[in-house]
C-alpha cells in the first residue's frame, strides 16, 4: 500500500497546480506549517518489552460517538476540487473506516447530502461563529436536523490568514458550478465572516442555541483552555489550523501537554496538524491527547483515487496504529502514557 507521503505525490501530480497549492500550502513563510510534521520527527517513542499485551486494540469513544481508531476526519474545505464526489466520497471513506468525519463549514456539498451519502457515517460539523448569529443559528439547526453529533468551533480565525501561495496564484474564489453550500441563505451564498469581534459571548449565546457538544478547535493558549471550560464547550481542539492562519505558531504537538495538563482530564483534548504515520499518532495519544485529526493526508487519498484512496489512507494510518502499539507493548490506545515518548 502507499505510504501517505506517495498519495501526496500523487495527488500533486493530478490537481491543477493552483489547487494542491491550496490544500498544501500555510501561511506566509509556512514557518509553522513545517513545525506541524518536523516536531514528530523530534519525538521518539520508548518501547516496553515483555508485556504479554495481546492484539492491540484501537477503538474509543468520543462525546458518545465510537470510533474503530482515535483518528478523526479534520475540517477541510472544497473537497471538490479534489475529486467530483467531493465530500460524499470523504464521508463514504469515514465510514468504511468507522470514524467521524467533522463537516466543513466552507464544504462544497450541502451537510445534508453528505449525511445522506454514507449509511452509518458519524458527522460532526465545524462551524465559524458569525456576527449574524441568526445566521449562525440556522445554520446550526441544519446541522443539527441532519443528525450531527457535535458542533466543532473554529476560534483562531479572527481575520484570514495571508497564504502567499494562494496570492501568487490568484486563487481566491472556486470554479464556476461550485460553492459552499452550506452558506445558502435563501437565493444567495453568504461569505464566511471572519470578525475579531467575536468573544466568548458569542460561544455562551451558541451554548444556549444547541444541546449539542462544542467542541473548542483552535485552542493553542492554556489560559484559554482553562477559560474554556468556564463557558461550557465539551471539548478542546490544540490546532494552528494546521499553518494557515499565523506563522510562527509552535507545532500543535508541542502546545498539546500544556493544554492537557492545564485542563487536568476534565474534557477529552484533541489535535490535529503534521501527523502523517500512525506513530505519530501514537505520540500525541501518549502525550495526552484523546484522539488526533487528519486533514491533508485525506484529501491526498481523495485527490489521487477518490473515495477508495481517502479510505486506504484512513486504513493505512490503523494499520500503522495497531502496528506502533503492538511493538510498544500496548494493548490499547487508552493505555499510552507519556513515560513512551521522549524527546530525540
Amino acid at each position: 500500500m502507499p505510504t501517505i507521503g506517495e498519495y501526496e505525490a500523487a495527488a500533486r501530480d493530478r490537481l491543477a497546480p493552483a489547487h494542491y497549492d491550496y490544500f498544501a500550502g500555510g501561511a506566509g513563510e509556512e514557518i509553522t506549517l513545517r513545525a506541524n510534521e518536523t516536531a514528530f520527527a523530534r519525538l521518539a517513542l520508548l518501547p516496553r518489552v515483555l508485556r504479554g499485551a495481546g492484539s492491540p486494540r484501537t477503538g474509543i469513544t468520543l462525546l458518545g460517538s465510537s470510533l474503530a481508531m482515535p483518528v478523526l476526519v479534520a475540517p477541510t474545505a472544497f473537497h471538490r476540487l479534489a475529486d467530483p464526489e467531493g465530500e460524499r466520497a470523504t464521508a463514504r471513506a469515514a465510514a468504511t473506516a468507522g470514524t467521524v468525519m467533522i463537516v466543513s463549514m466552507a464544504s462544497t456539498m450541502a451537510v445534508e447530502d453528505v449525511a445522506s451519502a454514507a449509511s452509518g457515517v458519524t458527522l460532526w460539523f465545524q462551524l465559524y461563529l458569525q456576527p449574524d448569529m441568526d445566521f449562525t443559528e440556522a445554520i446550526v439547526r441544519r446541522a443539527e436536523a441532519a443528525g450531527c453529533a457535535a458542533l466543532v468551533v473554529t476560534v483562531d480565525s479572527p481575520a484570514r490568514g495571508r497564504r502567499d501561495r494562494d496570492a501568487r496564484n490568484g486563487f481566491d474564489d472556486l470554479p464556476d458550478g461550485m460553492c459552499c453550500e452550506n452558506l445558502r441563505d435563501g437565493d444567495r451564498v453568504r461569505p464566511i465572516v471572519m470578525s475579531p469581534e467575536v468573544g466568548w459571548e458569542h460561544v455562551d449565546r451558541l451554548r444556549r442555541m444547541t444541546r449539542l457538544p462544542i467542541v473548542l478547535k483552535g485552542v493553542t493558549h492554556p489560559a484559554d483552555a482553562c477559560l474554556a471550560l468556564d463557558h461550557g464547550v465539551s471539548a478542546l481542539y490544540v490546532s494552528n489550523h494546521g499553518g494557515r492562519q499565523l506563522d510562527t505558531v509552535p507545532a500543535a504537538v508541542d502546545l498539546l501537554p500544556a493544554i492537557t495538563a492545564a485542563v487536568g482530564g476534565a474534557v477529552p483534548v484533541l489535535v490535529d496538524g503534521g501527523i502523517r504515520r500512525g506513530t505519530d499518532v501514537v505520540k500525541a495519544l501518549a502525550l495526552g491527547a484523546s484522539a488526533v485529526a487528519v486533514g491533508r493526508p485525506v484529501i491526498w487519498g481523495l485527490a489521487a483515487d477518490g473515495e477508495r484512496g481517502a479510505a486506504r489512507v484512513l486504513g493505512l494510518l490503523r494499520d500503522e496504529i495497531e502496528h506502533a502499539l503492538a511493538l510498544c507493548g500496548v494493548a490499547s490506545v487508552r493505555d499510552l502514557g507519556p513515560d513512551l515518548v521522549r524527546p530525540c
